[in-house]
């Protein structure tokens, strides 16, 4: 089967649904399909086979986050040649309610189209300004598919209909074996945080907040800041007592992240909402890490309610204090979260979520039909 993606956000940036994306499409790959993806790109001298570039994005504000996107003619252009010689038995586009190329491959498709519905929000001014326009791509849509229950829900109060639940997965094959950074594991302990770093509900300054209490009853402990954004503002930010225990290493690589997470003693997810699941979390999982989270409902279910992870009280710094000091006090808790965590990550391994997502495909592909481009500009036209 040859199928087109379509990937909203900046491809030369970390986040949860460029990660999904392509995770997706090397699970395709490995089960026999032929596949391209469409997305932005900063930067596009070291993009992979499989990735065309739909151009330097604009960062707009999106679901309580900046998101990178291209939308307006010059993209409907790119998306419409890419549809057309592309010859794609099915079209998969992602987040299809964002300004963004996955709406304009949604007017343009004229085949079998699948979206994916991966964020958690709530109806805001500026989508309800948007709804009939976005209502004119989403009709076309013949397959859905929502990442999580808290998604799905966004998708039919919002703008109706319903989707089929199919979990982000994670590719535990490439967690499971690496070496960690030179000079770790410490004889102290160590934690990890991973996300934007001057990006609130990612949650960082809860968790610095917690660092006093906990380095009182772990004076050695270090803290490894991995992911973008102002490191000279937040670090200048830095109680004295706390500066020197915290490592920013700034943008990584995916092979420097199963590195970070084979760096630390715990992982640590602070997040304060607007996730709809925590694919990250599986990825600390799967590479052995022990996970403690906020319990914001999508980390909760992820965690089966501290089953597989430890869990504290969102935004609440003095319990992720409280929980982290016991957790690093705990050799076998932390052990007992390795496997459980191991197990957990299993579950959502891409070599049965893509299985899921092909039957999703069967169902909409008409035997024959390949997907082509109509676009006749009048939707520009009606936002002025």
């Amino acid at each position: 089967m040859r199928v087109g993606i379509v990937c909203p956000y900046d491809w030369s940036s970390p986040g949860g649904v460029k990660q999904h994306v392509r995770d997706l499409a090397y699970a395709l790959m490995d089960l026999g399909h032929e596949v391209s993806v469409l997305a932005p790109a900063e930067d596009e001298s070291d993009l992979e086979d499989f990735v065309v570039s739909a151009g330097r994005p604009i960062a707009v504000p999106y679901n309580g986050s900046v998101a990178r996107v291209n939308f307006g003619v010059v993209s409907a252009a790119r998306v419409r040649r890419w549809v057309r010689d592309g010859e794609f038995d099915v079209v998969h586009v992602h987040e299809p309610a964002s300004p963004s190329l996955s709406v304009l491959t949604c007017w343009v498709s004229t085949g079998p189209l699948v979206a994916t519905w991966h964020s958690s929000q709530e109806r805001s001014r500026a989508m309800g300004a948007f709804y009939y326009v976005l209502q004119t791509a989403i009709e076309k849509i013949t397959g859905r598919i929502a990442v999580s229950e808290k998604a799905r829900k966004t998708l039919v109060e919002i703008l109706g209909g319903d989707a089929v639940l199919i979990p982000n997965g994670v590719s535990c094959k490439q967690f499971e074996h690496g070496e960690p950074f030179d000079g770790y594991p410490r004889a102290g302990r160590t934690l990890l945080f991973l996300g934007r770093i001057d990006e609130p509900r990612k949650g960082l300054d809860v968790l610095i907040k917690a660092l006093p209490e906990t380095l009182r009853a772990f004076p050695d402990l270090r803290l490894l800041v991995a992911g973008p954004g102002d490191i000279d503002g937040v670090r200048s930010s830095l109680a004295p007592e706390v500066v020197d225990h915290v490592e920013f290493l700034g943008l990584i690589s995916e092979d420097d992240k199963v590195r970070a997470f084979k760096s630390a003693d715990v992982y640590v997810a602070p997040n304060t909402g607007g996730e709809s699941f925590g694919i990250v979390l599986l990825e600390a999982m799967a590479a052995g890490t022990p996970v403690i989270a906020s319990d914001i409902d999508a980390f909760a279910k992820v965690l089966e309610g501290g089953e597989s992870g430890a869990l504290f009280a969102n935004e609440d710094s003095a319990s992720l204090a409280v929980n982290l000091i016991e957790l690093l006090s705990d050799d076998e808790r932390r052990a007992e979260l390795t496997v459980q965590g191991a197990r957990r990550a299993h579950e959502f391994d891409w070599a049965t979520v893509a299985r899921d997502v092909v039957r999703v495909y069967d169902a909409v592909v008409q035997p024959g039909v390949k997907v082509g481009a109509d676009f006749s500009g009048q939707f520009f036209g009606r936002m002025g």
